[in-house]
């Protein structure tokens, strides 16, 4: 049982979300991840930003997993979900914000690109 009623209404939201805002919660998770990872680097604080960085690569990898590659639009995006979780990896071994940056720029614009596909369908 959920006592926390932010936890709750977050749960609610989940679970009464369509699979178009679904997707949009996760790119704006992963948006969160890389941001809290860029902070935690700043801080050097290693561990924060592994934690966050790893949790951004999750989101990521669910992302690629929902894809439907039978089609060409699928397949142009699981091959961009890979570039990108390749930038969160290098930028994470590599302790190279810029990276994590880059990567947190290309979801922004698929994050975006999301959103006007919600508008417009609605």
């Amino acid at each position: 049982m959920i006592t926390n009623p932010y936890q709750q209404y977050q749960n609610n939201s989940i679970m009464t979300a369509s699979p178009g805002e679904l997707t949009l919660m996760l790119y704006n998770g992963a948006i969160k991840f890389c941001n809290l990872t860029l902070e935690a680097m700043e801080q050097k604080d290693v561990q924060k930003a592994n934690q966050s960085n790893l949790r951004v690569q999750d989101i990521i990898t669910e992302l690629q997993a929902t894809l439907d590659t039978k089609y060409e639009v699928g397949q142009e995006m699981d091959r961009l979900y890979t570039f990108i979780r390749q930038l969160l990896i290098e930028g994470n071994i590599q302790k190279n914000p810029q990276k994590v940056i880059d990567a947190r720029e290309l979801i922004r614009e698929y994050r975006d690109t999301w959103q006007q596909v919600i508008k417009m369908a609605k």
